[in-house]
């Protein structure tokens, strides 16, 4: 019963503000849309304040080292990989193959399932 109460009043109150809307919107239109551009351009700026002037987190401080280490990292194996293209002939590609190879055929990691005690429940009155 309380939540149908509150639906009602909400859909009341939006009803209401749409007949608002229309009826400034009807007696004044260049009134209206002035209005709105005013309360944005007012919300922008308070929003780009917020921004500038607000303590960085510790979140956003770590995120930049993140992206700048990912940066030097990306230039180092840009780096090495310019090096070894322009020192490999044609002999060093073909033992680069022969590598790639041998690390293939390595036999995969044998595991083993160990079962435990999944079905039994633990007496909580014990502990």
């Amino acid at each position: 019963m309380k939540n149908r109460t509150s639906t009602i009043i909400v859909g009341v109150l939006i009803i209401l503000a749409l007949l608002g809307i229309y009826g400034s919107f009807s007696a004044n239109p260049a009134g209206f849309i002035q209005g709105i551009a005013v309360i944005a351009l007012i919300g922008l700026v308070i929003y780009f304040l917020v921004r500038k002037f607000s303590t960085s987190s510790p979140q956003k401080k770590e995120q930049r080292a993140f992206l700048k280490a990912a940066k030097k990292s990306k230039k180092r194996l840009q780096h090495k990989s310019g090096e070894t293209n322009s020192k490999t002939s044609s002999l060093g590609t073909f033992t680069s193959l022969k590598k790639s190879n041998k690390t293939k055929k390595k036999s995969p990691a044998h595991l083993t399932v160990i079962d435990g005690k999944k079905g039994k429940k633990k007496n909580r009155a014990s502990l």
